[in-house]
Parts: C-alpha cells; structure tokens; sequence
C-alpha cells in the first residue's frame, strides 16, 4: 500500500466515522435505543465538516505529496458547505479566507491573537499521520503544518500532531503484524509530543488500561464537550488504545462517551482504520455513509 492509498484509507474510516458519530445528534430521541441496542441506525449518514476538511487534506496530499499551507487553506475555503456543521469559528475563518484574506492573518488572530485551541485541526490529521507513516518526523511536521492554516494555539496543534502521530504508529504496528497493548501504543505517541495538556491527559490514558466505568475515562480525558483538542484528543486516543483491532467496538466507544460524538468517531475511525485496512471496516458500516464527491482537482473518493 503506498502512501496516497494509506491516507485514502484513513480518510474512509474517518469519514464512516464521523458519519455514523453525526447520527446520534440528528436523531437523539432514538440515539440511547441504539447504544444500548447497538443497533446501526438507518442509512444515509450525512458527513459533517470533519470530513468535509479531510477531503481538502488528501487533494493537497495527492497533488504535492506534502502540505502546501496556501494550497490547503484555499481547498478549504473552497469547499466550504454551510451545512456541514462547521464550528462557529470556522465559519468565520474560511469566509474571510475565501475573501481573500490571508490565512495567516485570519488564523492568528483568531481568539484574541491566541489561535484557535479547538479539535478541528485534530479531526483531519489521521490522512497526514497515514500518508507519513514511514517517517515520524515528517508525521509531526506535516501535522503540524496542516493544523497552522486554521489552528495556531500550542493546543490545537499538539492534539492535530497526536493524532496524525496516532494513525502513523497504526499504520507501522500493522505491517509489524503486531497489536500493541494498550500502553504501548499511547506510549509511542504521547513520547513523541511537546509538554502539553494534550500530552499530560495522554500520559493518563496511557496509565487507564481497565476502568470501571466508561464515566471514569470521559471524567479524567474529556468527551470533546469543550470542543478543544485537549478535551477531544485524549479519550480519542484511548479509545483507540482499547479496540485498535475492531472498528465497529472502538466506534461504539468513542459515540458512548456524548460530547463532540462525529469528531471523537471521525478521529477514532481514522485512527483505527489504518490497523485493520480496508477489509476491516464492515460492509453494513461503508454502505450507510452518503458517497464522498468526486472533486475534479482530487483523486477518486467515491468508493
């Protein structure tokens, strides 16, 4: 599997991710039958901004093999939809980028000149961490160039780094033919980040093999409620560290927690999905998801 087809594998079980986690706000009076049931709900699954990005992440992957900060700030002003659910900021943001300010200005001076610290830098990294993965300086390099365009807080891009570093030790312990325990693998990426509150909340984690209820984990790591990287990022991570090699189980973790519940499935299933390959996401999962769109500057999405 080369590079472009890891990232395009990331950016599926992302995109089922986040689909499937959108399910659970646009029907809440039947979200706790489901849970408790898990019971797939009935297709489609309408994609959100999480997605949306990502796609913007991966054209900018096909077309330079690296990330162009100009390339992907005008992908994502772009193609900009309304209706995706974007963050408040965001809107703000990709409308004055796509009027022609630039992106550092727009980005820098968001929250008062502190950048924005929240998850949406995080929630399109796993295509970055996947198309790197044979070099994990470049995972943290990359990551954090794409986090920059929209997210210039030390958070933001720490939580965007974790996760593009979280997919890249996915992708590596696959072809070891390895699953790693739970500790490990957080270890492999919570060594590899700054002091951070992102970092401090991994170590945690990483500490949080067995817990006696699921409430223990949302109260010490987040649920993404504060729609932060330092309050998404963390039990994202563990999510993954507990069911790396079962995508269905790690997404019913991860939408059991509410809070930012497509962000948290969008990072979860990126993540996980560059251990179990392709073959790994079911078929009743893929087949619910809306088709991606076939952007004519971007390799094929549609499946």
């Amino acid at each position: 599997m080369n590079a472009l087809q890891r990232a395009r594998l990331a950016l599926d079980g992302l995109s089922i991710g986040d689909a499937f986690g959108q399910c659970f706000f646009q029907n809440p009076a039947t979200a706790q039958a489901w849970l408790e049931q898990r019971e797939l709900p009935p297709a489609p699954w309408h994609y959100t901004d999480d997605t949306q990005m990502s796609l913007s992440v991966v054209v900018v992957l096909a077309a330079d093999g690296q990330i162009d900060q100009e390339r992907l700030a005008l992908s994502l002003a772009r193609n900009y939809e309304y209706d995706r659910a974007y963050g408040p900021s965001m809107h703000r943001v990709l409308e004055r980028i796509a009027n022609g300010e630039s992106w550092r200005e727009v980005a820098g001076s968001s929250f008062g000149g502190q950048g924005s610290h929240g998850n949406g830098a995080a929630m399109r990294a796993a295509p970055v961490g996947a198309y790197f993965s044979d070099d994990l300086t470049a995972v943290a390099e990359q990551a954090h160039l794409s986090a920059e365009v929209t997210h210039r807080h030390p958070e933001g891009i720490t939580g965007a780094v974790a996760v593009a570093l979280a997919a890249a030790q996915a992708c590596r312990f696959r072809r070891l033919g390895q699953r790693p325990p739970h500790a490990q693998f957080i270890a492999a990426i919570a060594e590899l980040l700054p002091i951070s509150e992102v970092r401090s909340k991994l170590l945690r984690a990483q500490a949080m093999d067995h817990v006696t209820s699921l409430d223990q984990a949302v109260a010490v790591l987040g649920n993404g409620s504060e729609m932060s990287a330092q309050d998404t990022v963390p039990y994202a991570i563990w999510c993954c560290a507990q069911a790396l090699e079962d995508y269905p189980s790690a997404l019913w973790l991860a939408v059991s927690a509410g809070g930012d519940r497509d962000t948290l499935c969008a990072i979860v299933g990126g993540v996980v999905a560059c251990y179990v390959g392709d073959k790994g996401i079911p078929a009743s999962w893929r087949e619910r998801r809306e088709s991606l769109p076939d952007w004519p500057d971007a390799p094929s999405f549609t499946n």
